[in-house]
């Protein structure tokens, strides 16, 4: 579910920052005031707005997707899209203007000119992703919320090592969390040796 929020996240994020980065308009600064703020959003308001969305009595009730990992994942994209967005306007803002110029003076559409920054800011983009992920896998409040921690169908590794916890299975909960460190370090190697290689 995290590795989905995750890629849903990207598809959007991505591009409106690319977008953000490389246009000005009018209330841009707000905008950028807005998404560092989102940085810090407490994931139980996530999990409560989608909740308000995805429950019988909301907009998208009938839909049925309450308690379902599609209401999971839709919650974690929501929660890390601000940090993604964020971080991918500071890594493209980070490249040095001058690669745009000189890819258009050498005949390159502006859609080649910008596709030339992404790859220059490859790896800082890459960072956002890994954040974003680790942002994912480590949330509760939202997945539980929204997903209602259901044994076998909607629990996940933290909601589990919450639910372990409370009910005094502490040792079971400590290995379930290294589990999720571990999980969560062998994505993160893997993103690098890509990048890397390429």
């Amino acid at each position: 579910m995290s590795a989905a929020s995750t890629l849903l996240a990207t598809m959007v994020c991505v591009p409106l920052g690319a977008f953000i980065s490389f246009r000005s308009f009018r209330g841009k600064r707000f905008l950028l005031n807005v998404i560092q703020t989102f940085y810090s959003l407490p994931t139980v308001c996530v999990g409560l707005f989608v909740y308000a969305f995805l429950s019988r009595s909301g907009p998208l009730g009938s839909m049925g997707l309450l308690y379902t990992p599609t209401a999971m994942v839709i919650a974690q994209a929501i929660l890390i899209s601000p940090i993604m967005t964020g971080l991918t306007i500071s890594a493209l803002s980070g490249v040095d203007k001058s690669i745009k110029d000189t890819t258009l003076s050498l005949g390159a559409s502006e859609v080649q000119a910008i596709w030339a920054i992404v790859k220059e800011s490859r790896f800082a983009i890459g960072a956002a992703l890994i954040l974003g992920f680790g942002r994912a896998i480590s949330e509760v409040g939202a997945a539980w919320i929204v997903g209602g921690n259901i044994n076998g169908y909607t629990r996940t590794l933290t909601t589990a090592i919450s639910y372990e916890s409370q009910i005094g299975a502490f040792s079971l909960a400590l290995a379930l969390g290294i589990i999720l460190l571990c999980v969560a370090l062998v994505i993160a190697v893997m993103v690098n040796v890509v990048q890397q290689r390429r």
